[in-house]
């Protein structure tokens, strides 16, 4: 047995069995590469669901990291210390917030601006007691909690999980006429509208030019707060240092999460001006790690190698010659390129019983990690410091890949 298969098979004897890895087992990372157990060194197309922007192990981050935990680690927020102050006005000027609520995971931040934008209903826009809707989009991810999962159109997560959390109204994504329409009919008991930019998990679903802004002015006109979920596509994945940014939509509740701590702990946050914030007080939301001593330091360093290292624009650049490189690939088995930055997707043609996951596995041997999303796409998104030498070499990589099923 190798050290890859003891590992994989310890997982699968002691570990729950709610994941379905690529087979590798990795135990190094450096900038956009990772390295197996045996040693070989592969390319990270997946960066961790775009936790790991800044590349693994970036030296700033990692040596924020390790000052900070010979100081001081957790307080709780029963008592002050001198990392959240300093992190929440870093935060809040970066983004252009009044208040930023810190979390850990991106489920709890999506759990934390839903219970914003409903204590806001209740409280200033004066929705009778118990009746505020959220509107939601098929297709939608968000996290796996029991409210979230009530959200999904998705069996695989939601299926035998009921009951649900009522409350919540779904509509077809990148469709601002049922967006409208529900706006018409229910308008006054809305809440909030909660919508990905880019639709990560259901396989890297750009929607329409327009498409955000049209919906923000909806949510403007029937005094609906428009909640973006930034998690995955946010601190410069898409080429903006938020995909919001493309159509100059400032969200009311911001929502982010994996890149804002550089894929070191995790660190989320939910981002709101006062009238917003202010309607949950003492003891009415919290988390003991929230913005915890380590959280504070470490996302701080993280949001500034973003700004430093140019990362945002290096995405936008990169990004386009990546959908051009693989776009200019004959193959059959390509049936779309999509996405904004160095967030992509590559539609996967099945092809003489080979699909999404044979391509993977077949860019693994090759030296590249990429994973499928339901089935049939590979989504791609390195590490935003990749160099542009380095993505020429994985895009041979993946045409290779791609072309030994002919």
């Amino acid at each position: 047995m190798t050290k890859s298969e003891e590992f994989m098979e310890m997982e699968q004897r002691y570990g729950a069995h709610n994941y379905h890895p690529l087979p590798v087992v990795l135990n190094k990372g450096k900038g956009a590469f990772v390295w197996d157990v045996e040693g070989k060194r592969y390319f990270d197309f997946l960066s961790a669901y775009s936790a790991v922007n800044q590349g693994h192990c970036h030296p700033k981050i990692i040596k924020a990291l390790c000052d900070q935990a010979q100081t001081l680690t957790l307080t709780s927020r029963a008592f002050y210390n001198d990392c959240l102050g300093p992190y929440e006005k870093y935060v809040t000027e970066y983004f252009g917030y009044d208040k930023v609520l810190p979390m850990n995971t991106g489920a709890e931040a999506d759990e934390t601006a839903m219970k914003l934008a409903r204590r806001w209903g209740y409280r200033v826009k004066h929705i009778p007691e118990n009746k505020a809707i959220i509107i939601c989009c098929e297709g939608n991810f968000h996290g796996r909690t029991i409210s979230i999962v009530s959200m999904s159109v998705d069996p695989d997560a939601y299926l035998d999980y009921g009951p649900f959390t009522p409350g919540f109204i779904k509509i077809p994504y990148n469709d601002t006429k049922a967006l409208a329409e529900v706006l018409d009919k229910y308008g006054k008991d809305v809440a909030g509208f909660l919508v990905e930019p880019i639709q990560g998990e259901a396989g890297v679903y750009v929607p329409d030019d327009g498409y955000l802004k049209t919906c923000y002015d909806l949510c403007k006109k029937h005094n609906v707060l428009f909640i973006a979920d930034e998690v995955q596509t946010g601190i410069a994945r898409t080429g903006k240092m938020l995909a919001c940014d493309y159509e100059n939509v400032h969200p009311d509740i911001l929502i982010l999460g994996k890149a804002i701590s550089g894929g070191v702990i995790p660190i989320s946050a939910v981002l709101a001006d006062d009238e917003i914030m202010l309607t949950i007080g003492p003891g009415e939301h919290g988390s003991t790690y929230g913005g915890f001593c380590l959280a504070g330091r470490v996302a701080v360093a993280a949001l500034q190698v973003v700004k430093d290292e140019h990362l945002t624009e290096k995405a936008e650049k990169l990004g386009k010659i990546f959908r051009d490189e693989i776009n200019k690939i004959k193959s059959p088995m390509i049936e779309k390129v999509r996405g904004k930055g160095l967030l992509n997707a590559v539609i996967i043609k099945p092809m003489n019983g080979k699909e999404a996951w044979d391509v993977c596995l077949k860019m693994r041997d090759l030296g590249l990690l990429a994973k499928p999303t339901h089935k049939h796409i590979i989504r791609f998104a390195p590490p935003l410091v990749i160099t542009e030498d380095e993505l020429r070499e994985a895009i041979a990589i993946i045409k290779e890949a791609i072309l030994s099923f002919e």
